[in-house]
């Protein structure tokens, strides 16, 4: 039991509260309005068991991909890890799971994903090492751009396009808008989570946008890109008519993007981590939740 915690914390399985939500979001879009325009009569293939499954794959997708990035973020960072305070406690370099140990974790978990893509659709299948190249060639960005937040928050989009891809089989408008939603989301609040390291990464010759603009600028970068996140949350609603039950979780969502930035400030980052994990864990899960619901309300609408 000791073991699986340890690994559960290599990984930090609690961060999975931030794409989760959105995985679900893309998978109840791709079953409650397929085809955007179809009865769901007409484009559902079989019975709720097949929907079950479908959802477990999903779920097992979302699990591994991100269990194998962030488990070869810390094998890739080990070296970097022990010599920063802040991160010197994580399992690698404090040695409650060895290097090898980790990789191997990694691999396991390429393995399955690839595995779980496959018995969803050939789409997935195809597309798996697109997205295992993405996930884990996050890991080294941070060696040579600033922009390392970006390549995340699209690792994290890939969220709610995989998942309606998963049950369609086929791309579309609405979820890749709520990708883009994503991709500013993660970026932004990335930036604020690495502001705790802006000397350290100096001192290290790594890139971040708090090293290279300093915690001021770079807060307001966060805070253009969390503008931008709430904008296409704001079209994504009026593409996909959605009701009241949507637009209250739009005000959540937009409201704990406002809160994160109310409370962190250049000169005092004490409540970073209420910033990165409380606020943006709220904002996912119940602006899913609200999101999710307004299908189930108006499945047929559009």
């Amino acid at each position: 039991m000791s073991t699986i915690k340890n690994y559960l914390s290599l990984v930090k399985f609690s961060h999975t509260i931030f794409a989760m939500p959105f995985a679900m979001i893309g998978f109840f879009l791709a079953v409650l309005r397929p085809a955007m325009q179809l009865p769901i009569s007409a484009a559902t293939p079989v019975g709720w068991q097949q929907w079950l499954i479908k959802l477990a794959l999903v779920i097992g997708c979302m699990i591994t991909a991100r269990s194998a990035a962030m488990g070869f973020n810390r094998y890739l960072d080990r070296h970097f890890d022990a010599l920063n305070p802040r991160t010197a406690i994580r399992e690698i370099p404090a040695g409650i799971i060895s290097a090898d140990h980790a990789l191997w974790f990694v691999m396991a978990n390429c393995l399955l994903f690839v595995v779980f893509a496959g018995l969803l659709n050939r789409l997935c299948l195809f597309l798996s090492p697109v997205a295992l190249f993405v996930v884990l060639g996050y890991s080294y960005t941070k060696r040579f751009t600033a922009l390392c937040h970006i390549i995340l928050g699209i690792g994290l989009s890939l969220a709610p396009i995989g998942a309606y891809i998963a049950v369609t089989n086929h791309f579309a408008l609405l979820p890749l808008l709520f990708s883009f939603a994503v991709v500013c989301w993660v970026s932004g609040f990335d930036i604020i989570y690495a502001m705790q390291d802006e000397e350290f990464d100096r001192g290290q010759q790594l890139h971040s946008i708090p090293a290279a603009l300093g915690k001021t600028k770079a807060l307001r970068v966060s805070e253009f890109l969390h503008l931008l996140s709430a904008s296409f949350v704001v079209i994504a609603g009026i593409v996909g008519v959605f009701g009241y039950w949507y637009w209250i979780g739009v005000a959540v969502f937009a409201g704990m993007l406002v809160y994160q930035h109310s409370i962190v400030k250049p000169n005092d980052l004490s409540r970073v981590n209420i910033a990165f994990m409380t606020a943006n864990g709220v904002a996912s899960v119940v602006f899913a939740v609200f999101v999710i619901v307004d299908l189930f309300w108006q499945p047929l609408s559009v």
